[in-house]
């Protein structure tokens, strides 16, 4: 098997990923404070959205050909430079403007995703990524390595880790990268995002942690997947409530957790459970459906600029699976490709065959 012809990051990784989290939860479900492993609902419900996402998926790998793809002729290399460093600017004001670090206070972590930080990480995931696709220099890397610290002190590793995984998938498809190096960033990747996720839970008031940063990521992975669980019996009852939260103001997650738990918490719920909650399997169908038709045309499009729009997408796909679609900004990303879809519409041709 010749590796370097494999595409490892075409949209079936999703389906792996999903089901890796799903061993992990599993396996974290019988060894911390859970009364009960995972209910078999819960893993067959999985498996069935897998399913219906690779259905997707494989309609478009074998269905669909894009014969060429236009380019956005308005972005120069000076334009995107400059917006990079603007987003950088405007998450340093935000952490002036908050009076502290959040990755090392719970209190301040709680006010960080102030409306600038909602300007400045996409504005920064974007342009980054669209600049490395469209104008690669490996000095560019610098921004990358410099967002990812001053967006990492957010205390948020999901801002980490979108940052950094979208750069390495970018990298991955423009062959910038040599195995040796993929190696190393895919470790320091990995630690970055175990170091912040375990400092910031340091952080919370009132709670005294026992786990070591691995075993803290079974542990979440566990958790999240039992807040799943709790939704499988409410689903259908919400009615489109969360999503609509999703697109006005409002906090999905933590109704999730009022709505759930019956308590104020903010809770991830996995990439099922605000859909499921909202309109049940038929709506879990619908959305899986659409998210593996939808990453497979982009992926065909995965030429110049559509390069970094595809791995911007397919990493915050990848970050859903725990936290759950309910982010605006991310969706605000899926619009982006969907608006790439439509400029090359006439590039993208059924296969009869």
């Amino acid at each position: 098997m010749n590796l370097k012809k494999i595409d490892f990051f075409q949209p079936f990784i999703v389906v792996i990923a999903i089901l890796a989290f799903l061993t992990m939860g599993y396996v974290g479900s019988f060894n911390y404070r859970f009364e009960d492993p995972l209910d078999l609902e819960v893993i067959l419900t999985v498996i069935f959205a897998c399913i219906i996402f690779s259905a997707g998926a494989l309609f478009v790998k074998f269905k669909i050909k894009a014969v060429e793809t236009k380019e956005f002729n308005f972005l120069s290399e000076k334009t995107l430079a400059v917006l990079v460093l603007i987003a950088l600017a405007l998450q340093t004001l935000n952490l002036v403007l908050i009076g502290g670090i959040p990755l090392f206070s719970s209190v301040l972590k709680s006010n960080a995703t102030t409306n600038i930080w909602r300007i400045a990480y996409p504005l920064f995931l974007i342009m980054t990524n669209i600049l490395l696709a469209k104008f690669y220099n490996r000095k560019y890397l610098l921004l990358v390595v410099l967002g990812a610290l001053i967006f990492g002190l957010n205390g948020y590793r999901t801002s980490v880790l979108g940052i950094l995984a979208s750069t390495f998938i970018t990298l991955y498809y423009l062959e910038k990268i040599s195995r040796k190096e993929g190696i190393i960033f895919i470790a320091v990747m990995a630690l970055a995002v175990m170091a912040i996720g375990y400092v910031a839970s340091q952080s919370i008031a009132n709670q005294n942690w026992t786990l070591n940063p691995l075993e803290l990521i079974f542990y979440r992975a566990a958790f999240t997947l039992e807040v799943f669980e709790k939704i499988i019996p409410l689903g259908a009852t919400t009615h489109g409530h969360i999503l609509s939260m999703v697109f006005s103001s409002g906090s999905p997650r933590t109704f999730i957790g009022e709505y759930v738990l019956k308590y104020t918490v903010c809770l991830t719920s996995t990439l099922f459970g605000p859909v499921y909650l909202d309109f049940g399997l038929i709506g879990l169908t619908v959305q899986m459906l659409f998210m593996g038709t939808f990453l497979g045309l982009v992926h065909k499009l995965k030429k110049g600029i559509g390069v970094g729009i595809y791995s911007m997408i397919l990493t915050h796909t990848l970050i859903w699976i725990e936290t759950g679609p309910t982010d605006i900004m991310i969706w605000f990303l899926y619009l982006i490709g969907f608006i790439f879809l439509i400029i090359n519409f006439k590039n993208i041709n059924l296969d009869k065959d």
